[in-house]
């Protein structure tokens, strides 16, 4: 292997490190060129001359930004037909069900109680859906259990569905009483009769009404003419650290921040027929479905009069279900095949996949969407797709299932320092594609990363970034290089012993960049200061 020796650095790596990391990611015939060109070069770059940029694509500022940012089909590429979907039911109109009748037991507020066997918030909901009416009534018991170290006069909670109205309140109640609250764009706040001291645990019940709105493109949250999707649909109590963590809404990534917690979810609905698709396993509970979902920051479901499905089991007992619409057999099986490889590659690399189940759905979106144990992808995606690994279903599904560990397994605030999970995620493409798909990952690299010519530092906050493609380049893209460069300066061995102890310390918790850097210089003797100062602001 060739090596250009200097003392100067580019972005972080030595130029030794860029030779040999360039070296290795081209062709063999680009090789043989490339060392026909070192060989037959008179001078080296002096002490006091930085070498020349290493050019290998010239980005294409023409790319569409996307919130999971991919570069768009070939133009001379002809899609897979595939029909186009209609219709087969008649609406019928609003049913206006009563709620389910449930007999409330929240805990007495003056009695302290002990911290139970999970500390976690217990989320326990009963979900009556109106599918052809687009409504939803629910009746919901949150058991919050304060780890502040403080007491507190109130809990503040998040309800996104009155960001896209629709959403009616009708009572919080404590031991049958209602409790005052104020209700204000996408923030709940509950005033608690009495402070709730450290370590003791209060349970609030709650019963609301949705008239879902129609879906747009950019989100799966609502209806369209096959589906209902229930994303962060009911009101959850957000993380608490110097402050209730609820940060505004906005166009750039996903504001949101989540304490891990446990679920509770029984679902029925007003008509048959209706397949549901969760994030948990389906379980008898007379008249309803339940599912149960432990450690996990959110719970979503997906429901459609046409949905078919295919599953597998993976090695450690979770099911794996791909939803999707008739005549998509094929691209069905080819996500459910990508996901087994997926998740099998990330429990040896990463930790054991976090919940019991991951729901695959096909949607009518821009892009894919995660949440855990279920993610949505893209009806053009399956349309796009060619056959092969080469494609955006593979990719973006690969993305999204990684977040089942870098966003749902080890949380962080998505807001204020988005690249700790989506860096994580696009590397984690890499890392599959490597070890899978191995030919492919060169063309992973021009597809994925290369092709947008990323550049930008990546602790940025959604909030800061003029534009989407600044934004996406350097959390999402630029995060890669780095990631890249970190593997490389660590070494294999070491770089995954840090992922593991990193999921290990921080699962069903937060982490900051800070933690990520600690726990990658407690598993490395090799320096990296270099290679923060390269690609991040922040002395970390």
């Amino acid at each position: 292997m060739v090596s250009i020796r200097s003392a100067k650095t580019t972005r972080g790596y030595s130029t030794i490190e860029l030779g040999n990391y360039f070296f290795m990611r081209l062709s063999p015939r680009l090789h043989f060129l490339l060392l026909i060109l070192i060989l037959t070069s008179c001078t080296l770059p002096t002490s006091n001359t930085p070498p020349a940029p290493f050019v290998l694509v010239t980005p294409n500022p023409g790319a569409l930004p996307t919130p999971t940012p991919f570069q768009p089909a070939d133009s001379n590429y002809i899609p897979i037909d595939a029909p186009t979907l209609i219709s087969t039911f008649t609406p019928l109109p609003p049913t206006n069900t009563p709620l389910p009748t449930l007999e409330f037991t929240a805990t007495v507020l003056p009695s302290p109680t002990g911290i139970p066997s999970s500390a976690r918030t217990q989320y326990t909901l009963y979900a009556l859906l109106d599918y052809y009416g687009h409504q939803l009534a629910v009746d919901e018991t949150v058991a919050y259990t304060n780890q502040t170290g403080l007491a507190l006069n109130e809990l503040v909670m998040a309800v996104e569905p009155n960001l896209s109205g629709g959403f009616f309140l009708e009572h919080v109640l404590l031991n049958a009483s209602q409790l005052n609250y104020d209700l204000s764009g996408q923030r709940l706040t509950v005033y608690l009769p009495q402070p709730l001291q450290p370590n003791t645990q209060v349970s609030l019940a709650m019963r609301f009404r949705i008239d879902l709105p129609a879906k747009v493109k950019d989100h799966p949250y609502g209806y369209d003419v096959d589906q209902v999707n229930l994303t962060d649909w009911y009101p959850f109590v957000v993380p608490y650290s110097n402050g209730w963590v609820l940060h505004d809404d906005h166009y750039l990534g996903e504001h949101l921040v989540y304490d891990a917690a446990d679920f509770d979810v029984n679902v029925k609905t007003t008509e048959g027929s209706i397949v549901i698709a969760a994030s948990g396993v389906p379980e008898p509970n007379g008249e309803w479905t339940r599912y149960r979902l432990n450690g996990a920051r959110t719970f979503a479901l997906s429901a459609s009069d046409q949905f078919q499905f295919v599953d597998a089991t993976t090695s450690g007992g979770a099911v794996i279900r791909a939803y999707y619409y008739p005549g998509y057999e094929s691209q069905g099986l080819a996500i459910l095949n990508a996901a087994s490889r997926a998740v099998g590659l990330f429990e040896s690399r990463f930790a054991p996949y976090p919940y019991g189940s991951l729901s695959i759905i096909q949607a009518d979106l821009n892009d894919g969407q995660e949440y855990d144990g279920l993610i949505f992808l893209a009806t053009k995606f399956y349309n796009e797709y060619n056959g092969s690994a080469r494609s955006n279903l593979v990719t973006i599904g690969v993305h999204e299932i990684a977040h089942q560990w870098w966003f749902g397994l080890v949380g962080n605030d998505q807001a204020m320092e988005p690249w700790l999970d989506e860096a994580l995620c696009v590397y984690s493409e890499a890392i599959f594609y490597k070890y899978i798909y191995p030919n492919s990952l060169d063309w992973w690299w021009q597809f994925r990363v290369n092709y947008f010519g990323p550049s930008g530092y990546m602790d940025t906050n959604i909030y800061e970034p003029p534009t989407f493609r600044a934004y996406v380049n350097a959390a999402y893209l630029n995060g890669a290089n780095f990631l890249e460069a970190l593997n490389y300066r660590m070494g294999d061995d070491a770089f995954y012993a840090f992922l593991q102890d990193y999921a290990s310390r921080y699962g069903r918790g937060h982490a900051t960049a800070y933690d990520f850097f600690a726990v990658a210089r407690q598993n490395t003797t090799a320096d990296i200061s270099d290679l923060i100062r390269a690609y991040f602001r922040g002395g970390y």
